[in-house]
C-alpha cells in the first residue's frame, strides 16, 4: 500500500482567513465567535455564531454568477487556491494528463443549504424571478466538488462525502484510501460548510443543543468540558488540503506537513442525534492506531471533537480513556471549537489543520473558556493557554449525528 502525505493547506476560518492568520489565532487562543450579522437574529434565543468576517467573495467567484451557488463555493475555492499554492502547484501550467491525475473529495454536512433556503424564500414570497436558474443542480451537494474541478480544470475523480459532522474527516479518509490503493497520485480534500442561516439556526434552537447563555459575551460561549456549558456554537468555514503519494511528493520536492498513517470509522447506530456510549468512538481511534502500527504510548497530542454539549464532552472523555488506556491522562488534548465554534461538516478538517500547525510550530493550541472544569471531564485539555511540545503522532477525532465516529492518525515525517 502506498504512503499518503499532506503537502498543502488552505484555511478560511472564523478566527483567521489564510493559514498564517489562522495559525497565529489558534495558538494565541483567539475566539472567532461573534454576533450574527448575515441575517437579523434579533429576538432569537441564539444570536451568536462562528461567522467568517471580512471575507471578500469577489476574488474567488464572479459576482454575476454568485447568486447561482452557495456561500460554501467561494469559501472552498479560496481555501483550495491557498492549499494548491502551499503545495507548490500551478494548475494553469499543468497538462491535461497532469490534471487527470488530480481528484477532488470534498466533505460537507449541509452543503448548499443556505443556497436552497434562499430559493425557497424567493418562491414562497412571490419573488420567483429572483430564484436561480440552477436552483436544482446547485442545491445538490454532489455538485459542490465539481465547482472546484471547474475552477482548476482537474479531471480526476470528483466526489462529495456527507456524513454529518464527520463529513470532512471521512472525505480525507476516503481520499487517503484512494491514493493508498494507487488510484490517483494526488487528491484535493477537506471540508466546507456555511450553515449560518435563519432556518438552520431556528432548527438547532428547536433541538435545544446550542448555547443561548452567552449572547452578550460571544467569545466566551463555546466552552467544551466546563461545568457550565450548555450547548455548541454554530460556525462556518473551509479547510482544504493537498493529499499526495509520498514518493510523488518527494520526486517534485514538495514540503510535507505529515503522513496520514491511519483512519478508523465506526457507527453506534443507536440514536438519530446523540452518541450514547463511548465504545464505538474508542474503537474508531483504536483502528487508526492499529493501522499506523503504534500504541497509545506513542501519541503526543489529540485534537478532540469537543462540541461543548454536556453529553458529547463526557462521552468523548470516556472514549479517550478507553482508547488510550493508562496513557489517557498524560496525552494533551484540545478542542478547536472553543475558539471557532462548530463548522459542522468542516469541523474534522478544521481539527486536522490545527493539528498540522501544532506539528509544524511545535506548539499546541489551547481549549479556551475552560475556567470551571466538569469533574467528569478530567483529562488534560490544555486549558486557556497553549504549550510547547514536539508532536510525532497525533489523533484527530470526530463524532457525528447518527452516532458516526471517525478518527485520523497523523505522523510527522521529514520532507
Amino acid at each position: 500500500m502506498k504512503r499518503v502525505v499532506i503537502t498543502g493547506m488552505g484555511v478560511v476560518s472564523p478566527n483567521g482567513i489564510g493559514k498564517q492568520a489562522f495559525s497565529e489565532a489558534i495558538l494565541a487562543g483567539k475566539s472567532g465567535v461573534s454576533r450574527i450579522s448575515v441575517f437579523d437574529a434579533t429576538g432569537l434565543a441564539v444570536q451568536i455564531a462562528g461567522q467568517v468576517k471580512d471575507f471578500d467573495e469577489i476574488p474567488w467567484y464572479d459576482p454575476f454568477e454568485r447568486k447561482h451557488v452557495s456561500r460554501s463555493v467561494p469559501m472552498a475555492i479560496c481555501a483550495t487556491t491557498e492549499a494548491l499554492a502551499d503545495a507548490g502547484l500551478d494548475p494553469g501550467a499543468m497538462s491535461m494528463e497532469e490534471k487527470r491525475d488530480i481528484g477532488v473529495v470534498l466533505g460537507t454536512g449541509g452543503g448548499a443549504q443556505d443556497f436552497s433556503e434562499a430559493q425557497y424564500i424567493s418562491w414562497l414570497t412571490g419573488k420567483e424571478r429572483q430564484a436561480s436558474l440552477y436552483a436544482i443542480p446547485s442545491g445538490t451537494m454532489g455538485t459542490m466538488s465539481s465547482e472546484i474541478n471547474m475552477r482548476f480544470g482537474f479531471r480526476g475523480m470528483s466526489q462529495v462525502v456527507t456524513s454529518g459532522c464527520t463529513s470532512s474527516t471521512d472525505a480525507i479518509g476516503y481520499a487517503y484510501r484512494q491514493i493508498q490503493a494507487g488510484m490517483l497520485p494526488m487528491i484535493v480534500s477537506g471540508g466546507v460548510d456555511t450553515p449560518i442561516t435563519l432556518g438552520i439556526v431556528k432548527g438547532f434552537i428547536l433541538m435545544r443543543i446550542m448555547t443561548s447563555s452567552w449572547n452578550n459575551e460571544p467569545e466566551r460561549a463555546s466552552r467544551p468540558f466546563t461545568s457550565n456549558r450548555d450547548g455548541f456554537v454554530l460556525a462556518e468555514g473551509s479547510f482544504m488540503f493537498v493529499l499526495e503519494e509520498l514518493e510523488h511528493a518527494r520526486a517534485r520536492g514538495a514540503k510535507i506537513y505529515a503522513e496520514i498513517a491511519g483512519h478508523g470509522s465506526t457507527c453506534e447506530a443507536f440514536h438519530r442525534v446523540r452518541l450514547e456510549s463511548p465504545e464505538e468512538p474508542a474503537r474508531a481511534i483504536q483502528l487508526a492506531l492499529k493501522e499506523a502500527g503504534i500504541s497509545p504510548a506513542d501519541v503526543q497530542y489529540a485534537n478532540l471533537h469537543g462540541t461543548s454539549t454536556v453529553l458529547n464532552d463526557r462521552i468523548e472523555t470516556q472514549a479517550m480513556k478507553l482508547a488510550l488506556n493508562c496513557c489517557a491522562h498524560r496525552v494533551p488534548m484540545s478542542s478547536l471549537k472553543s475558539q471557532i465554534g462548530h463548522p459542522q461538516g468542516a469541523c474534522g478538517a478544521a481539527g486536522v489543520a490545527a493539528t498540522l500547525i501544532a506539528m509544524e510550530r511545535g506548539q499546541l493550541p489551547p481549549t479556551i473558556n475552560l475556567d470551571s472544569p466538569d469533574p467528569e471531564c478530567d483529562l488534560d485539555y490544555i486549558a486557556e493557554e497553549g504549550r510547547r511540545a514536539q508532536v510525532e503522532h497525533a489523533i484527530c477525532n470526530c463524532i457525528a449525528f447518527g452516532s458516526k465516529n471517525s478518527a485520523l492518525l497523523l505522523r510527522r515525517i521529514q520532507g
